[in-house]
């Protein structure tokens, strides 16, 4: 299935009042080995530090049985009964939306006391046919969960949410009963319609943004919105060292000449050879937007060119650290993490050509920062935001 088209998963969360810890909890995970991709929200009880631990629990212990392919109601049951009960009003509680897509195409929805999954098709609200169920087991009996199976098609959006989303701006003038699922899935449609090449990050952005908007610009709930867009990849190049091999400049040139997407270039002798090879000059930038690092240059045909192994170093940094609240920057790192969050299948290509000046000629220090780097940005960018990664040396 993803030979057809891409899986863009990503989720926007904003924090009720003035708390530091989102009391919803979004996770996503690719099985490799079986094709799979599976993305879980869930809502714990109250907010802060408790409901946060309660919306951990229920969506990892979601994602594992999802993975181990349990039966809905089985997850749903094992759930429940696993969390921990509130000493204040005597139950558990969680709620949860898992999106299970498999290799051959089929899309299992499961949730639980959510706002109802909004799909969207050819541009239009899209109902795959929802099925209510109820749970017979002693200590769940009468509960109701909702699931679904369908195919997807390119072009098809996914998105779960929080009751934050759908019950902002309660109370209010506007919207005395809150926002509703309704009027939050005709503005999804209507952005969709407008933009049909909006990505999955800025829908769900968009969202969140107009919640808390409804709210008067101060969340009165946790806050969540994850959105699944189905489409073409979106292709992104970073060349970062010379090759081992003088001979093999060219071949560095024509791959990034050749590339069909969007290009960055990490290393001042790495920019020099492709801007020989392209027969281009590169222009230095004065702007120092980033203390930490040189300014970046400006090369015609590639999309962004800064210095090497510190700003890599700075990326991975803030990769590890990024959260859906990170503030970006206008640095070099910052720009380069913005161009890797919009694509979906990065390449990485690493020179191996031994830098004389910073290594001891018995310990290529250089060339192997250079690589561990790489390793450890694309372990982020695979495990961490769902990215297709392929690194090749040269």
């Amino acid at each position: 299935m993803n030979s057809d088209f891409y899986i863009e998963v990503i989720s926007e969360q904003r924090n009720y009042g003035e708390e530091r810890i989102c009391g919803d909890v979004f996770l996503s995970r690719k099985i490799r080995e079986e094709n799979r991709t599976i993305a879980v929200l869930s809502d714990g009880m109250g907010h802060g530090v408790k409901a946060n631990v309660l919306a951990t629990l229920t969506a990892t212990m979601s994602v594992n049985f999802t993975i181990e392919h349990k039966h809905p109601e089985t997850i749903a049951d094992i759930i429940m009964n696993t969390l921990p009960v509130c000493s204040e009003r005597h139950m558990s509680y969680s709620t949860f939306t898992i999106v299970d897509i498999e290799a051959d195409g089929k899309i299992n929805i499961l949730e639980y006391d959510n706002p109802q999954t909004i799909i969207i098709r050819n541009l239009r609200l899209f109902d795959p046919g929802w099925q209510q169920t109820v749970l017979h087991t002693a200590k769940n009996e009468g509960k109701e969960i909702r699931t679904c199976q369908f195919k997807p098609l390119k072009e098809d959006r996914i998105l779960i949410f929080s009751d934050g989303i759908t019950q902002s701006g309660l109370g209010t003038e506007k919207f005395p009963l809150g926002w509703g699922h309704d009027q939050l899935a005709s503005y999804a449609e209507k952005l969709v319609r407008n933009t049909p090449s909006l990505s999955a990050a800025k829908l769900a952005e968009k969202i969140v943004n107009m919640a808390y908007r409804n709210d008067n610009y101060s969340s009165k709930d946790d806050t969540s919105c994850a959105s699944i867009y189905f489409r073409e990849p979106r292709k992104l190049l970073i060349s970062t060292g010379p090759p081992y091999e003088k001979e093999n400049d060219k071949k560095l040139v024509s791959a990034v000449k050749e590339f069909k997407g969007k290009k960055i270039i990490c290393g001042a002798t790495t920019a020099d050879i492709i801007a020989r090879g392209l027969d281009v000059t590169i222009e230095d930038s004065l702007e120092f937007s980033d203390p930490d690092l040189p300014p970046v240059s400006v090369m015609p045909g590639i999309d962004l060119v800064t210095e090497g192994i510190l700003t890599l170093t700075k990326v991975t940094r803030i990769l590890k650290e990024y959260t859906p609240g990170y503030d970006l920057g206008n640095g070099p790192a910052d720009r380069i993490i913005k161009m890797v969050k919009e694509s979906d299948e990065i390449e990485i290509i690493i020179g191996t050509r031994i830098n004389i000046a910073h290594q001891d000629p018995n310990l290529p220090v250089d060339l192997e920062i250079r690589r561990t780097v790489a390793k450890r940005m694309s372990r982020l960018l695979e495990e961490k935001f769902l990215k297709e990664v392929s690194i090749r040396y040269i």
